[in-house]
């Protein structure tokens, strides 16, 4: 499985998100629907695949309060991340790509406040929510 995983993102982006939580669920399938090229697959940061897929960028300490993009070979994370899910998106989405000339630091204060606060604000599961079946093959 290893060897496939990788293969596969090499040539796909990879969105690594907080699979207990309803907030980063909800982004997922809000992702999804409006991915019309299906650029992404998505793999809880619970799940062994995103573990191992992990590995690969020892370097970078990944903290499961924050969505993480590996797209050709480089993990981004928290704003940065979610700006260029963004950039991918149909064009009433990729608009906010522009806040990318926002400093980092502040952009990520204001990730880090709704990371902090998701729970709370928005309720958790127990486990990664299933998904519908048609998108089950957009999951590793």
């Amino acid at each position: 499985m290893y060897f496939s995983l990788m293969s596969i993102a090499f040539k796909k982006s990879i969105i690594l998100f907080d699979g207990v939580c309803n907030l980063c669920n909800n982004s997922v399938q809000f992702v999804i629907k409006r991915d019309n090229k299906q650029q992404f697959l998505f793999a809880s940061l619970q799940s062994d695949a995103a573990t191992k897929l992990l590995l690969q960028f020892y370097s970078k300490k990944i903290e499961i309060q924050s969505i993480v993009l590996i797209e050709e070979n480089k993990v981004y994370d928290k704003s940065t991340a979610a700006l260029r899910i963004a950039r991918k998106l149909n064009p009433l989405w990729n608009v906010l790509y522009i806040f990318i000339i926002v400093p980092k630091s502040l952009r990520d204060l204001v990730y880090d406040f709704i990371a902090k606060n998701r729970y709370k604000w928005f309720g958790k599961q127990d486990s990664c929510i299933l998904f519908i079946k048609e998108y089950k093959n957009r999951f590793i």
